[in-house]
């Protein structure tokens, strides 16, 4: 089954059940989806692009919880994390710090890299292989420590 037709799946049981975060945090996905759609691609997304556009959906909530705590919004923050929770069911399983250590440890021996001038080629392999699986903050924080 595809994103889109999960979401919409998933939209009619929250209108029935009137949960009303789950019926916004989902129309603002399915809006997503229809604006790729009619980008002009003329064709299903692919899982990576799904995980993409979840993940960019994630960030905004995560950017939002951070305005709001700054501003002392708790009530704000609360919705905008529940937003955030829904959105991380549809995300694949996020893998821990260690988890994503090890990851770019295994890179590292890979391909050799140990002068930090390689830090975007590092990053550009990490990313290919924990896209959607970690966030890129900290992904961008290990491949610093790694490379000194």
């Amino acid at each position: 089954m595809s994103l889109k037709e999960k979401i919409n799946e998933d939209l009619n049981t929250a209108l029935k059940s009137k949960d009303t975060v789950r019926i916004e945090t989902l129309r603002s996905i399915r809006a997503e989806i229809l604006k790729m759609d009619k980008s002009g691609m003329n064709r299903e997304m692919n899982a990576d692009e799904e995980i993409q556009l979840l993940s960019k959906q994630a960030k905004m909530r995560k950017e939002s919880i951070e305005l709001f705590q700054n501003a002392g919004r708790n009530d704000l923050v609360d919705k905008e994390q529940s937003q955030l929770d829904i959105i991380s069911e549809y995300l694949p399983k996020q893998m821990t710090p260690e988890e994503a250590g090890t990851v770019v440890d295994n890179i590292l021996k890979e391909t050799g890299i140990t002068d930090p001038k390689d830090f975007g080629k590092l990053m550009g392999e990490v990313m290919k292989q924990l896209k959607g699986k970690v966030d890129g903050k900290i992904i961008q924080e290990l491949v610093k420590s790694r490379l000194g």
